[in-house]
């Protein structure tokens, strides 16, 4: 980066558009403000998004509140048990071509900027993993032909609770490829009283554009300049070593009691983006230990593989990141 000063107007820039674009979304999505937060940071930081919670709570609108704000191209997959994953990726089809015939790909609704994956978990495992080469690669191979995806590309899944009939877990690969994973709750009641108000009149609440593709592109890499200390990198690195049930010192108890599988290399830098972008949220060119307990929760607890005496007593993986966080000292 420039001088100090330059500095200071980028942070300001960064804080009022992304500042606009939230106040954009609530317009329209009502009382899950730290859900707001999540997804946008998700797309700052050029990462996916899961959000997990019972059906009716507004996350398929929230998703496309937010590719309404934006001007990019939205596409939404309603996952379903029969979806085949040429469904998804698209298919080559025989055209007509000057009294011949020839194959032509039709391209399928991945093909898009923002992706709603709605109700991923009611999908076969089989079609699940057609989107696994598109979220981490931003590409699409069929029949031997790759086709690179248009950036930004931005895919936010919705799930029902596993324990909801019809649903099908996803594998620990896919899981580890969402940035962050948003627990949708129930709203409060005064968040209720204005959810009816909105949406049982004649007038429709619906956001306006408020950011170009090209400044969001713009943002994110400003995120990737936030410079981050040596120290707070080591913060995040012990977390994230905490998530592994290693025998070995500072382990909390904890995670050697419940957990199978810590977190991945990408926890931690999901941990680090979200921190830099938190930082900049808050009018701050550099990341502080407080940044990184703000994200740890969402950027790795669906990346805590519990063993078997974990899931059988139900425990929460937030509990688990809880004892963590007070265990590792900054």
């Amino acid at each position: 980066m420039g001088d100090s000063d330059d500095v200071k107007e980028e942070v300001r820039g960064f804080s009022r558009d992304v500042g606009r674009l939230r106040d954009e979304v609530g317009k329209v999505i009502v009382g899950h403000t730290p859900i707001v937060e999540g997804v946008v940071m998700a797309l700052l930081a050029g990462g996916h998004a899961l959000l997990e919670g019972v059906p009716g709570l507004g996350k398929t609108m929230l998703v496309r509140t937010l590719a309404d704000a934006v001007h990019l191209t939205f596409s939404r997959i309603q996952f379903t048990p029969d979806l085949m994953p040429a469904d998804i990726l698209g298919t080559n089809v025989i055209v007509e071509d000057g009294g011949g015939k020839r194959f032509q790909f039709q391209r399928g609704p991945i093909f898009a900027n923002v992706v709603l994956a709605d109700e991923v978990n009611r999908a076969t495992p089989k079609t699940q993993s057609a989107l696994l080469e598109a979220m981490q690669e931003k590409s699409v191979t069929v029949s031997k032909t790759t086709y690179k995806l248009d950036e930004p590309f931005f895919v936010l899944a919705t799930q029902n609770p596993l324990e909801m009939e019809g649903t099908y877990p996803l594998p620990e690969a896919q899981l580890d490829r969402f940035f962050v994973k948003l627990r949708v709750e129930y709203p409060s009641r005064d968040a209720m009283h204005t959810i009816l108000d909105r949406t049982t009149g004649r007038e429709e609440v619906r956001a306006e554009k408020v950011l170009s593709a090209e400044r969001l592109l713009q943002l994110r890499e400003l995120v990737r300049d936030v410079p981050v200390a040596r120290a707070v990198q080591d913060f995040a690195v012990r977390v994230v070593e905490g998530t592994h049930p290693a025998d070995r010192a500072g382990v909390p108890p904890l995670t050697k009691k419940y957990v199978r599988y810590g977190a991945s290399p990408r926890g931690a830098q999901a941990i680090l983006l979200g921190a830099k972008i938190k930082a900049l949220l808050d009018g701050r060119f550099a990341v502080s230990t407080d940044d990184i307990r703000y994200v740890a929760k969402p950027a790795l607890r669906h990346r805590l593989i519990l063993n078997f005496e974990g899931e059988a007593e139900g425990v929460d993986p937030d509990t688990i990141i809880d004892s963590i966080l007070t265990e590792t000292k900054p």
